[in-house]
């Protein structure tokens, strides 16, 4: 199983952070990489197990169903249900956690999914990169 892991520090209070990534439909307004998005069928885009089908690209389409949404815990999971990425069983977390001292917040993503063995050294440096890096930096200016 590929495990991919990425966090930073945030220069905004947590409550901010939250209100930017809660809403499972809104990664066009932070994410650099994601073109624009909906949620299937009408339902809430904080409704768990509705789905966010987004475009990367205009021949890139992924469907992603939100698993768990907290907002105690400041942190949601979702699943891939569908993507031209050859990766099985993907299942990640965005979560947050406040820094004690000062206006900044600690934003943690991280994936496992299965892949062929053969390809997941590319795939979790895509992940890594092009998916959490990029948008954690998309999240770093308001």
């Amino acid at each position: 199983m590929a495990r991919v892991y990425v966090s930073t520090v945030l220069p905004h209070m947590i409550d901010q952070v939250w209100h930017r990534i809660r809403d499972f439909n809104a990664m066009p307004d932070w994410h650099p990489n994601i073109l624009e998005s909906r949620i299937e069928g009408d339902e809430p885009a904080d409704r768990v197990g509705c789905v966010r089908n987004f475009v990367l690209s205009p021949d890139v389409r992924i469907r992603e169903r939100l698993l768990a949404l907290s907002d105690r815990d400041f942190s949601f999971s979702y699943a891939i249900i569908e993507s031209p990425v050859p990766v099985e069983n993907y299942v990640a977390t965005l979560a947050l956690r406040s820094v004690t001292m000062g206006k900044q917040t600690v934003a943690e993503w991280a994936a496992e999914f299965e892949c062929d063995p053969n390809e997941q050294e590319h795939l979790t440096n895509l992940v890594r990169e092009f998916v959490f890096e990029a948008g954690l930096g998309g999240l770093v200016n308001p």
